[in-house]
């Protein structure tokens, strides 16, 4: 038997999974890595504890599956998009802590540059807006903020990457020929790749004063970047593939063509919207994104609703409320009140994303009485989720100008029957869980598979995929569009909280 690695680097933790052919799981070693706050809107890694872990669970994961690196034909990679690393090319050494894409510190670069052209001065050519949440402004701010790295910077002795770029290059040998890429769906997170080149933009590295030098190459989501250095417990297995955490999450759906949709439930929630090889630009709230390119093939593209704070959300009520003390209790002590008795969280702590992107929101609990106690507040923590959910699928639908058939959801928060069943309520469709809930990790396998022949096309990762679980509305059709509306008013409330 031969097997595919995938290592799965998230917003909280780290994994590395063994797949075989059927795209089953055969082992999985996960650790989580500690959120640093030092300022209010402030979110940072450290990315030297993230290696450290990532060569940890590869062991765990071999060792689980009482395999080694000859056992396996490739390793792919996923990622917390947009989260910020810059190094020393000579020592490896970062010059600063990683800046998440949760965090909100560069709201004045953002505003710098959207007073010429606005907050959509660079959509048509990136599919974004100017937003704190991707990674340009992250660099500009180090750039601008860290002493001597500038300086450093137009030297050529510094190197950015996203995380998928920083676990590659230390896998490949790190100081000692380390190899600098990334793909285009993390280049395409940057705000300093064009969508159609598929290259860095000069006009943009010229707006954001980044230099072209600091920056990876940027190639495919499964091709063979390199072979992993005999210094890892990989020696010589193929580097393979490379996808950003929702698209990978998207291929592991094998929603690989036009008008296929995926919802990731996460530490935020991540829906997912095909288009094929046509660039939809959005006019809801939405952004364009690159979904993958196998090879020299072209780039197939996507809308995407992103939504900040979903999962992260119940960890914040059990780590810093104390309200459960396990994640997973929260569907029993949400279940113990058969409403959420009027009472809606918008968890807006690094503002609102998508479809609002409004960065002067902060997160508010409203509808508060006498009546309210643990399990309404426990139920509007697993409703915010849903309700986030729907208002980026109803800006897809309004984008593309057709109604959705079904959802298919996939990661941790899906194992919640109760929150799914919610969702399908609001949503008006059936909610669709694959066998294999953990579709970020497989995607990444799959492109890596892919590039090396030990999977021979798309149709066969297709046969893969089969349905575990699914939950059809059963709410009346007026409940839910009450509960919705007063979401909405929720939302306004939440909204205009931090003055310029």
């Amino acid at each position: 038997m031969q097997y595919v690695l995938s290592i799965d680097q998230g917003t909280t933790s780290s994994r590395a999974m063994v797949f075989d052919r059927a795209g089953r799981p055969v082992a999985s070693s996960q650790l989580e890595h500690r959120q640093h706050n030092p300022a209010p809107g402030w979110v940072e890694h450290d990315p030297i504890e993230i290696w450290d872990n990532v060569r940890s669970v590869i062991a765990g994961a071999l060792s689980d599956a009482d395999i080694t690196h000859r056992d396996l034909v490739a390793v792919g990679i996923t990622n917390q998009r947009e989260t910020t690393v810059i190094w020393d090319r000579a020592s490896g050494e970062p010059v600063y802590p990683a800046i998440v894409w949760q965090d909100t510190r560069s709201q004045d670069i953002v505003d710098r540059l959207a007073a010429d052209g606005g907050v959509d001065r660079f959509r048509d050519a990136t599919g974004l807006p100017l937003a704190t949440y991707f990674a340009g402004t992250k660099i500009a701010w180090i750039l601008e903020n860290v002493e001597g790295v500038r300086e450093r910077a137009d030297r050529g002795e510094l190197a950015f990457g996203t995380i998928d770029t920083w676990l590659v290059w230390n896998l490949t040998g790190g100081v000692d020929g380390g190899i600098h890429v990334t793909d285009v769906t993390n280049a395409s997170r940057t705000l300093l790749m064009d969508l159609e080149t598929l290259d860095w933009s000069e006009e943009l590295l010229a707006a954001f004063d980044v230099p072209r030098a600091l920056l990876p190459q940027i190639r495919s989501s499964s091709e063979v970047y390199g072979v992993a250095s005999s210094r890892t417990m990989l020696d010589g297995v193929p580097i393979a593939g490379i996808l950003g955490d929702q698209q990978a999450a998207t291929f592991g759906q094998v929603a690989f063509e036009a008008g296929d949709t995926k919802s990731t439930y996460g530490t935020g929630n991540f829906l997912l919207v095909s288009t094929g090889e046509r660039i939809v630009r959005s006019r809801h709230g939405l952004i364009t994104t690159v979904g993958y390119r196998l090879g020299d093939g072209p780039a197939h593209y996507a809308l995407e609703g992103s939504v900040a704070v979903t999962g992260s959300l119940v960890q914040w009520i059990r780590d810093n409320l104390g309200l459960v003390e396990a994640a997973a209790e929260i569907e029993a002590l949400a279940a113990s009140e058969p409403d959420n008795g009027g009472v809606y969280i918008v968890p807006a702590f690094s503002g609102l994303f998508a479809p609002y992107w409004r960065p002067d929101a902060r997160g508010a609990v409203v509808g508060l009485t006498h009546y309210a106690n643990k399990g309404h507040l426990a139920r509007a923590v697993l409703e915010a989720t849903a309700f986030q959910t729907v208002d980026v699928l109803r800006a897809a639908e309004a984008d593309l100008g057709v109604g959705l058939g079904e959802l298919r959801v996939d990661g941790g928060m899906t194992a919640n029957s109760l929150l799914m069943q919610f969702q399908a309520d609001v949503l008006g469709v059936d909610v669709v869980r694959p066998r294999v809930a953990e579709t970020t990790a497989l995607g990444a396998a799959y492109a890596a598979g892919l590039a090396v022949g030990y999977w021979s096309s798309l149709d066969e990762l297709r046969e893969n995929w089969h349905e575990d679980a699914r939950w059809s509305p059963s709410m009346v059709r007026e409940e839910a569009e009450r509960l919705l509306a007063d979401w909405h008013k929720a939302v306004e409330k939440a909204s205009g909280w931090v003055d310029a």
